[in-house]
């Protein structure tokens, strides 16, 4: 599987009996898992949604929203849950202003899984922890 490093955003191929042994990445030696949401931004956006093969939920998102704000705590938890089968990205929609406009954020937070690319699945608003694993549940 290739996996985008979330310290410093190279590309790692790791075979896949290795993906529960901690793999570390080949440039800077840090684990290419992460028990919480990178930061994504234009810089780093393609290697992890459209090179990684290991999907990314990403939480679109603004230091100004409320149902934001009360969403994160989930968002970080289910991070620390799902490691090993998703990515988690947070994107603050006012720093990057151009990608929110690229996949038409129109409100926030808006929840979008991606694999390779392809936009799997899109979820508008903050839900429950309950619903929110649901949710992810379809995808892996």
């Amino acid at each position: 599987m290739i996996i985008a490093c979330p310290h410093c955003d190279t590309l790692n191929r790791v075979p896949d009996e290795r993906l529960k042994q901690q793999p570390t990445c080949g440039k800077c030696k840090l684990s290419v898992f992460m028990p919480a949401p990178i930061e994504l931004t234009s810089a780093n956006f393609a290697n992890h949604a459209n090179k990684s093969e290991l999907p990314l939920v990403v939480d679109f998102w603004a230091s100004w929203c409320g149902p934001c704000k009360s969403f994160a705590p989930i968002f970080y938890e289910a991070a620390k849950t799902w490691e090993h089968q998703f990515r988690f990205g947070k994107l603050n929609t006012e720093e990057q202003q151009a990608l929110a406009a690229q996949y038409n954020i129109r409100s926030i937070p808006t929840l979008m899984i991606f694999k390779q690319g392809q936009l799997l699945a899109q979820q508008a608003g903050a839900l429950p922890k309950s619903v929110f694993e649901q949710w992810l549940k379809n995808y892996c």
